[in-house]
Formats: structure tokens, C-alpha cells, sequence
């Protein structure tokens, strides 16, 4: 019995309804030993009594701040810009620990307060992530990037079911010709695939020795790419600014899953700016305009799919939370070598 107290917080973002935890995973934490407290949320896509049900405790929303001491404070995505010091243990996808936009002030919260910040893309066992979104941001990105080249993405974006979505991609045939997929064997990659087949699009798939050995004449000769790799160094640029002007570009659409628009060695120079799901679509260059999808949070659009399968895979892994065992150990070394004392 680990006695750890889980503390799912509401979430910030006004468009996130995914959870990191879903009520049948959090009932069976419960019946383990785990003291599981959830925020109340105007947009999770489970209702809080359903977590009642399973045996946790709700809370008013943003009552994290107040925690106790000693509780875990689960999310996905950004923290709300208050309090200046973060005193407690953060599990989520904070992005802070490549230089990107905004990540030292991250880190400066959680050196005023002596928390801790367990982010969830560095739960590594052998290299790979043991939880990730990835399926379903790269099924969804592509999916987007199909229906832009298709003409029939509408904005505002809302969320919906994959039965919905995959009648909107079976619906309608013909654009885009050909689809490229950089990464396509990882996580995101298979789902990114596997909506395009959905979609009836004639699909390359580059993995690791097609992206290193860059043959730009042939990336260009694709109707629509679907990045989802992110680059950790020095590598060669995917879409370049100059690349616009190629005049045997074919390329129209990129649905850029990935989404490291702020990183140095961005794979897609060509575009430093995530896009809404208010506005999806960033349109590059003045004559024949690439377009350019960069939503961050792409599995929201899916919440009950994404939320499942992310649960299902992070559940297991808090059982080694209490002693940072197993992929902690790699989280809290990245969040070491990040903010070093």
C-alpha cells in the first residue's frame, strides 16, 4: 500500500478536455493504496462524479495551491501563471528542458517554491517513453492536414468522436495525392499512417535513414507532410523558407505533429508560430502559400480516445512513483540536469 496522495488538477487551458487519469484507472489506484483527489473541471471529458464513484474526493477547481504538502499534483498540459512558487511535485507535459519559449520562467517557479517537476515526455525505460499521446496526435494531425487539403477544415475546431472524424475522412477521396510521413514507425507516425488510410491517401513513410539521407526533391513532390519527429540536434531542415519558392514544389499542406516551433533545431524552419484551434491554419509565404497546421495539444480533438489510452499506459507507472523508481528515476534526472541546485 503506497499511501501517496494524487492530486488531479483541472486543467488551464480552456480547450482541454483529455485527463491524465480516467475514473476506472483512478478507482483501481484507490483499491492499491492511493489516496486519489480530483479538481472539479468545466471541461474533462469524465464527469467528477464519475471519479466520486471510484472512490476519490473531489475538490473545487485550481485548489491545488493549497494541497498539502505532500501531494503529487497530476495534469497534461501548462501550469496557470500563478503562484509565482511551486512548492509541490508536478507530473505533466511541461516542455522546459530544451530552452523552449517560456521554460526558464518554468523552472524559476519551481526553484522559488523547492518543488519538483516530473515531466511526463522524460518517463523513459531504454531510451523509448513509456506513456505518450503520441497515437492519437499523430491520427489527428493527419487527419486535419487531409481534410485542409481537401478544403473542408472548418474553424473553430471543436472536439469529437473518432467515429465522427473517420466519416469526415471517408467521405471524400481524391486530394491529397500523396502524403509523406517523416517518423513514420514511431507512436505518432502509426497513427498519423493509419488515418491516411483511413482516408484512402497513398502514403510514403520515411523513418530514421530516409530523413538523414534528405532527398528535398522528393519531400517536395508530396501533396501533404506529416512531421512527427522532433529534432534534439544539429539536423538538416525538412521545409525551408527558400523551399517556397521551388517551382516543382507540390507541397501544399504540413501538418507539423511535432509542434517544437520554438526549438533551435526546429525540423521546419519555415514556421515558428503554433497555430489554434481557433485559428488551425498558418499560411506561409505570399505566392502559392504553404499551410501550415501546428496545434500543441492535436489529441484534445479525440479527449475520450486520447484520455483511455494515455490512462491506461500512465496507471501502471505511478505504482513506482512513491520511491522514484523505474522511469521517475529518468524523469527526476532530466529535471536535475534542467535545474541544476
Amino acid at each position: 500500500m503506497s499511501g501517496l496522495h494524487l492530486w488531479l488538477r483541472a486543467e488551464a487551458r480552456p480547450t482541454e478536455q483529455r485527463t491524465p487519469l480516467v475514473p476506472d484507472d483512478a478507482g483501481s489506484l484507490v483499491e492499491q493504496g492511493f489516496r486519489v483527489t480530483v479538481e472539479e473541471s468545466p471541461t474533462r471529458v469524465f464527469p467528477t462524479a464519475a471519479y466520486v464513484d471510484a472512490g476519490c474526493q473531489p475538490v473545487p477547481t485550481g485548489s491545488w495551491v493549497e494541497a498539502p504538502a505532500d501531494a503529487v499534483v497530476v495534469g497534461i498540459k501548462e501550469l496557470p501563471e500563478e503562484p509565482e512558487a511551486l512548492r509541490h511535485t508536478h507530473v505533466y507535459f511541461a516542455h522546459a528542458f530544451r530552452g523552449q519559449e517560456g521554460s526558464a520562467e518554468v523552472l524559476a517557479r519551481f526553484r522559488r517554491g523547492g518543488g519538483e517537476l516530473l515531466d511526463v515526455e522524460y518517463l523513459t525505460m531504454g531510451g523509448r517513453r513509456v506513456v505518450a499521446f503520441g497515437y492519437w496526435a499523430g491520427y489527428v494531425g493527419a487527419a486535419l492536414g487531409v481534410l485542409e487539403a481537401r478544403g473542408r477544415l472548418t474553424a473553430p475546431l471543436a472536439p469529437l468522436g473518432r467515429d465522427q472524424l473517420d466519416g469526415a475522412l471517408a467521405a471524400g477521396r481524391g486530394a491529397p495525392a500523396r502524403a509523406l510521413v517523416v517518423g513514420a514507425h514511431g507512436r505518432s507516425g502509426t497513427g498519423a499512417c493509419d488515418a491516411l488510410a483511413v482516408a484512402g491517401v497513398t502514403t510514403t513513410r520515411w523513418d530514421r535513414a530516409e530523413t538523414a539521407a534528405l532527398d528535398r526533391d522528393a519531400l517536395l513532390a508530396h501533396d501533404l507532410l506529416v512531421n512527427c519527429v522532433a529534432s534534439t540536434g544539429s539536423a538538416l531542415p525538412l521545409v525551408r523558407v527558400a523551399d517556397l519558392s521551388d517551382p516543382g514544389r507540390a507541397l501544399t499542406v504540413v501538418a507539423d505533429v511535432t509542434c517544437d516551433v520554438t526549438n533551435e533545431h526546429n525540423l521546419l524552419p519555415v514556421n515558428r508560430e503554433v497555430t489554434t484551434w481557433g485559428s488551425p491554419v498558418r499560411r506561409v509565404g505570399a505566392e502559392r502559400p504553404l499551410r501550415v497546421i501546428a496545434i500543441d495539444n492535436l489529441p484534445s480533438l479525440l479527449p475520450r480516445e486520447a484520455s483511455l489510452d494515455f490512462s491506461a499506459q500512465l496507471a501502471p507507472v505511478l505504482l513506482d512513483l512513491p520511491g522514484r523508481r523505474g522511469a521517475w528515476q529518468h524523469a527526476r534526472a532530466a529535471y536535475v540536469r534542467a535545474n541544476p541546485a
